[in-house]
This record gives C-alpha cells, structure tokens and sequence, in this order.
C-alpha cells in the first residue's frame, strides 16, 4: 500500500517513469501515455512521433471543446479527454509530470482516476520540497451558465463540493464534498467512474463520440437502473462529478479555496480554472 503525501503542501513528482495504454473514448483509437518525472512546476506535453518538439506547459487558455470531455489544443495539436488523468495526478499530490502522448486523446481505461493512482503507485513518488503555494483568493468566483453554477471561495484548506440533478430515478439529486487530501482522494474519488445514459448512445454515435465507450469504461443509466452494476458508491456519479472539477481545475494548479460546482460541466469547470488564473 502507497503512503501517499498527507496535504499539498509540498511538490510532489514521480521517482520514475510509467507507462498505459487504452482507448480512448470518444476516438475508439488505441492511445499511449507515459508518464515521467519533471522538475518543471505544473503539467506539460510532449509527443512519442515529434520527440523533438519542446513539451508544452497545460494551462486552461488552451481548452478548445468541453463537449462530454476537456480537449486542449497545444500548438497545433488537439488532446482530448485529459481530465481524468489530470484528477489522478493531482489528486494524489503530484505537481510536476511530463505526459509524453502517442494518439490525439488520453486512454479512458476504466472510466475513472484510479488506473492512474495506480500507475503512480508503480512508479513511486519523489518529492522536490515546499510547493509554491497558490496565492489566496482576495475575493470569491462565482460563474453561472443558465441554471449551472461554480464558485471558488477564500478558504485555508482545499475543499471540494459538487451536486447534480437528473430526471432519471437511477441519480435523481446527490450532493458529496470534502477537505480534500490525496488519502481521502484515493479512496472516496478516485474509483468513481464516468456515466451516460442508454437512451442517448445512438445519438453520440452519430455525432462521431463516445465510439470507445464500453460497459467495462463507463457506467450506463436505463432511467430507473443501470445496465452494468454494481456502482463502487451509492452516489457514484457526483463523485465521478467531483473528480471531473478536479482535473480541470488541476489546469490552473489547485487552489487554496472552497470550489463548489451545482450540475458542473467541463466547460464551467474550466473556465473557473481560467478565472482562477486571472485573479492571481
């Protein structure tokens, strides 16, 4: 068993370089990612077919599509699907990795972090010292897309909050939040996996998405129950919510604020990223 870091107090990286491969959801085409250590703040990019191309630092100007996943373009290339990876790493407190990529979108795996907690746990972690931290928020961010909101508050610790609400009787309203640490990430997050529902599959299909989506990636909702239990959590599809806020707001680096998101979506989530970033 992994000791991760107590808080995110200090700057973690890996001790070592790690490798996956999977389909990606949207595409349905095989990808690579290999993770290697950096001692570089932040995340950045490279590509296994241009490995003489610098690595690109992400940042939430770059999001192009929020559409069912956060897609960035990075000088001329689009990655796509980056959020869940991104929730894995800095979730379990790592602030500094190169994400070398083989394919125009991340592998989905299971549908959840935890394949990539894994695949730090094999890895192993090495820490750089103290973090820089974030500057405080002088003021609270609230944005609002119709009936969605997010809002980051001034806060000591970084607390995370999400609820959704769906017609379905399967989700109906689930609120979950908590004082996030990389332990409590690990086990209440992490495992959570993506979701959709079966009545709007041959629609996606049509719109050339979800073609790697499969029962072993992604929970499906019947309306009144799911096609492919068991869930990991009564509550599975507001945490898999949560862990979706985290990784795009890992865009920006965690905040030291209270993030609370009411029927999030990519987009919400990162354009809070990105008023995160300007109010710094």
């Amino acid at each position: 068993m992994t000791d991760w870091p107590s808080d995110y107090s200090q700057a973690w990286t890996l001790a070592h370089s790690v490798q996956r491969c999977g389909v990606g959801l949207h595409s349905g085409a095989q990808a690579r990612v290999r993770l290697e250590p950096s001692d570089q703040p932040g995340f950045e990019v490279a590509w296994f077919d241009q490995p003489e191309r610098a690595a690109v630092r992400l940042e939430p100007s770059q999001v192009c599509e929020t559409q069912l996943c956060t897609a960035l373009q990075l000088e001329g290339r689009r990655l796509a699907t980056v959020e869940h990876l991104l929730a894995g790493l800095a979730g379990v407190g790592i602030s500094s990795a190169r994400l070398v990529v083989d394919g125009g979108e991340i592998p989905l795996m299971d549908g959840s972090a935890q394949p990539w907690v894994e695949a730090v746990a094999e890895a192993g972690l090495h820490c750089l010292g103290a973090r820089d931290p974030q500057p405080a928020l002088a003021e609270p961010i609230t944005l609002q897309q119709g009936q969605s909101f997010a809002t980051a508050l001034p806060s000591d610790h970084l607390r995370l909050g999400a609820a959704i609400e769906f017609p379905h009787p399967a989700i109906g309203r689930q609120l979950f939040s908590l004082q996030l640490t990389p332990d409590a990430f690990v086990k209440e997050i992490a495992p959570a996996r993506t979701f959709g529902f079966k009545d709007q599959v041959e629609q996606l299909l049509a719109a050339g998405l979800i073609k790697g989506g499969a029962l072993d990636n992604a929970l499906v909702c019947d309306g009144d129950g799911w096609i492919n239990p068991p869930l990991r959590f009564a509550d599975e599809p507001v945490r898999h919510k949560l862990l979706d806020l985290l990784g795009d707001l890992a865009l920006a680096g965690l905040p030291q604020a209270q993030v609370f998101a009411f029927r999030g979506s990519h987009g919400l989530h990162t354009s809070l990223a990105a008023a995160l970033v300007s109010s710094r």
